[in-house]
């Protein structure tokens, strides 16, 4: 799928009306299948770009537009097709803690499924093989059967991935997915991700804590400051100069460890999900 976002502005999606935007003004366009990764400290508004492209936050002044459409242009059933065709996984992702990993995994097959076939998958799996292949790919197939209240913070991260492998998404927006793993799991879900877009030619843009794995896992780098672009530059160009500049008075998120995620029983504000 192809981005373009033509001075777009938008606010959190947890924000009052008439509060400040959290992103300004953002112009930059991603091909079909580029892989991009967004950077920058805190409240440079990543998550809010993120949902800006899911067609879940409208923008307060511009246009963001996938495949040349503008999705709030468009009719209520085009705009949902044009959901069906992303995939957006959060940071904490929205697992039902009683339901089985299985159920949570083919969630992410639910806007492309008929009404009778999403019922009938909710009392028994309907894609049983897929789901496994999925949570093979985050190491995690022995637990398909498990209950979600029993995984830790980073299996529950790692699910909510694997629901991506099971879509037929065109573009994937992926929104802090290793604030919960340790290195190790850090480095296979980023081969996982990155793989599973190529392979399928999707686009692939995820916002990133972690610098160091940016440049390492993306060919090209947003960094974004206080809501606006401050650089877009191929992962070979982004100097250590460019990252100081970027993170002036944040250098502890620079070098420092990621951010621990919310408590369990934290409820963030809901946004158009798409049973993803």
């Amino acid at each position: 799928m192809k981005i373009n976002l033509q001075e777009c502005s938008g606010r959190h999606p947890a924000a009052r009306p008439g509060s400040a935007p959290a992103v300004k003004n953002l112009n930059f366009e991603v091909a079909l299948g580029e892989q991009v990764a967004v950077i920058g400290p805190s409240g440079a508004g990543k998550t809010t770009l993120l949902h800006l492209l899911a067609c879940a936050l409208q923008p307060t002044s511009g246009r963001v537009l996938l495949n040349g459409v503008s999705p709030w242009s468009v009719g209520k059933g085009e705009l949902t097709q044009l959901r069906q065709s992303l995939f957006l996984a959060p940071q904490v992702p929205p697992l039902p803690p009683r339901q089985r990993v299985v159920t949570s995994v083919l969630a992410g097959q639910l806007p492309n499924m008929g009404l009778w076939r999403s019922l009938r998958s909710l009392f028994y799996p309907v894609d049983i093989p897929a789901a496994h292949a999925a949570l093979l790919q985050f190491d995690l197939a022995e637990k398909i059967f498990e209950r979600v209240d029993r995984l830790s913070g980073g299996e529950r991260q790692r699910v909510g991935l694997a629901r991506g492998a099971v879509s037929n998404a065109s573009l994937f927006l992926i929104d802090e997915p290793l604030s919960a793993l340790d290195p190790a799991r850090a480095d296979q879900a980023m081969v996982s991700i990155t793989r599973m877009a190529r392979e399928r030619n999707s686009t692939l843009v995820a916002t990133l804590h972690q610098v160091e794995m940016a440049l390492k896992y993306f060919p090209r780098i947003l960094g974004m400051r206080e809501g606006e672009l401050m650089f877009d530059l191929p992962a070979a160009e982004v100097t250590q100069d460019i990252l100081t500049k970027l993170y002036d008075q944040h250098l502890d998120e620079l070098t420092g460890p990621a951010p621990d995620l919310p408590p369990l029983d934290f409820k963030p504000a809901p946004v158009v999900m798409q049973c993803r």
